[in-house]
């Protein structure tokens, strides 16, 4: 359970800033950037989700993968040590299962691609690529940080599925792929 009774604390004030394991590390520091691209991709989702009716199924969806998004940040806040013994939230395999079991039941409604898209359409779609582009942002960090420090496995698989789910729903969002702007390999290239 979380329990916040100030939000600041001017611990930060000097630059640092804690981990989940009371260490305390510069705010630029490679672990920090990598929850917080998470962070960063959790608050675009919730934009998202503005561009959609709360009794959507998408909209269920999403908050799910929020929730997850937290529990992600969870686990990277907290470096693993075998010296801890606590009980520590780790993002698990079923959490990327179910981002799969979405992607396929949404991909299944949209022709094949017969070229890369261009991120825009619908105000939804536009919002889905802002976010999957994020959330790459966010897998690159996270892989990052695990070649420097171990990390959950579950975290790069978890973000990598999130950006497809992100891309199926861009299409999803632009008329189930019909409004979708295709890129044009070298169309303004002088002749």
């Amino acid at each position: 359970m979380v329990y916040l009774s100030s939000i600041y604390t001017k611990s930060g004030d000097d630059g640092f800033t804690s981990l989940g394991d009371g260490a305390r590390v510069s705010k630029d520091d490679i672990r920090v950037a990598a929850y917080g691209a998470v962070d960063e991709t959790n608050a675009m989702i919730g934009m998202l989700r503005q561009h959609m009716p709360p009794s959507s199924a998408d909209w269920a969806l999403l908050e799910h993968i929020q929730n997850d998004l937290f529990d992600l940040g969870a686990d990277l806040c907290v470096p693993e040590s075998p010296a801890d013994t606590r009980q520590r939230l780790r993002l698990a395999q079923g959490q990327s299962q179910f981002v799969e079991k979405a992607i396929d039941d949404r991909n299944e409604r949209l022709k094949p691609l017969t070229s890369f898209i261009l991120p825009g359409g619908s105000a939804a779609s536009c919002w889905s690529h802002l976010a999957r582009t994020t959330c790459r942002r966010a897998e690159r960090d996270v892989v990052t940080l695990a070649r420097q420090q171990h990390v959950n496995p579950e975290a790069v698989i978890y973000l990598n599925r999130l950006s497809d789910l992100l891309f199926v729903l861009g299409r999803v969002y632009n008329n189930l792929g019909e409004q979708d702007i295709l890129w044009q390999p070298g169309a303004n290239r002088p002749k």
